[in-house]
């Protein structure tokens, strides 16, 4: 037993020591210095969370295929771009709230610190290692849809962007966003039925950033496979169960996530009628009592904190089902009352006290308060 077991410590020493071509681990790279946040700037409390995970590597739940025992590594070794945050689609959408910044605030103090730090990921070594990932047998599910919808909103957001350094990033970030692309073609063909959970596999979230690349990007043919798909799903939908929601776990709204999808591929006033079908719960009279806000009873606990994830989805949401109604929908004034609430829920939720939350809560907080996924008029 002494002899196999020191057998498997030369392998692991040996496996550890061909990996040469890896970015530093975060122990080994310098720390970036973080300037005060300003008074009153809630965004600013968003910047220094992602800053603080994007390159922390522990605690990490990785979702990993082992092909041999070659596949064996560190979090920083197989994904040597997006490997902070506990898991791939938070490092993911940590380094789009720090692009989505310095787009909404290019005044900000942490404007310097942004650019380091997302300078240090986005390499073109880094990304040739993530795409080797992807390529790899066994992983075509790899972060579908949610990981994959966040880097391409990712991609969006830098092509929207003016500062100089958005150039270079595209141009490393490319090759992994091609194949995202055509992957997500491919799967798309295959689908026969929606996902419509409250968690990272629902559709009708994935599709909604998806739809919002296409149209940043001029991808015709990706925007009409994608919606397509949206209304083979969805067009007939109606009475959409709310009041069954939200499961214990959930972060997304399967009903409003789905209204807030199919403002993307119908006419405002295709929009309007089918929503009257699909949620007739929502009240004429501009309250706000007709949806309550989610409940979270322990906030160090990573699957039940997915309420106050839920809490922000549901405002963003509700304020873009708003949006695509006509500017006389008696509707709109309930869905921005309820927004109002869930938001003041939401936002006074993220916090850094428990990495069980704060690892992801603050890109939903930025999506929000950024207004990013409004439609555009």
């Amino acid at each position: 037993m002494r002899i196999r077991l020191w057998a498997l410590a030369g392998a692991v020493l040996l496996a550890a020591c061909s990996r040469n071509d890896v970015a530093p681990t975060p122990a080994e790279a310098a720390q970036i210095a973080l300037p005060p946040a300003r008074e009153g700037v809630v965004t600013d409390r968003f910047a220094r969370m992602a800053l603080d995970c994007i390159h922390r590597e522990y605690p990490n739940k990785i979702s990993h295929v082992l092909n041999s025992a070659d596949d064996v590594g560190a979090p920083h070794e197989l994904f040597p771009a997006f490997h902070g945050c506990y898991d791939w689609h938070s490092s993911v959408h940590g380094h789009w709230l720090l692009v989505r910044l310095l787009n909404a605030d290019p005044d900000t103090p942490f404007r310097q610190a942004i650019i380091e730090s997302l300078g240090r990921s986005f390499t073109p070594e880094n990304i040739a290692g993530e795409l080797a990932y992807f390529q790899a047998p066994d992983r075509a599910s790899f972060e579908r849809p949610y990981g994959t919808a966040w880097f391409l909103q990712l991609m969006t957001e830098l092509r929207q962007a003016d500062f100089p350094e958005a150039a270079g990033w595209i141009s490393a970030l490319e090759p992994l966003e091609g194949f995202i692309r055509g992957q997500t073609m491919d799967w798309l063909t295959k689908l026969v039925y929606p996902i419509r959970i409250g968690t990272h596999n629902q559709t009708a979230f994935a599709f909604g950033l998806m739809l919002d690349w296409a149209d940043e990007t001029g991808d015709t043919e990706f925007r009409a496979a994608l919606a397509a798909k949206a209304l083979a799903f969805h067009q007939d939908d109606v009475n959409c169960p709310l009041a069954y929601e939200p499961s214990g776990e959930d972060f997304l709204s399967p009903c409003l996530m789905e209204a807030d999808l199919m403002r993307r591929v119908l006419t405002e006033q295709a929009f309007a009628e089918w929503l009257t079908a699909f949620l007739p719960q929502i009240p004429l009279d501009g309250s706000a009592d007709w949806l309550a806000p989610g409940i979270v009873l322990d906030a160090t606990d990573g699957k039940l904190v997915h309420l106050d994830g839920v809490n922000l989805s549901r405002a963003w949401a509700m304020e873009g089902i708003a949006a695509a109604l006509p500017a006389d929908d008696a509707r709109r004034a309930s869905l921005l009352a309820a927004a109002a609430v869930h938001k003041e829920t939401g936002i006074a939720a993220v916090s850094d006290a428990h990495y069980s939350g704060g690892h992801w809560l603050a890109s939903f907080a930025t999506y929000l308060e950024t207004k990013r996924g409004l439609p555009q008029k």
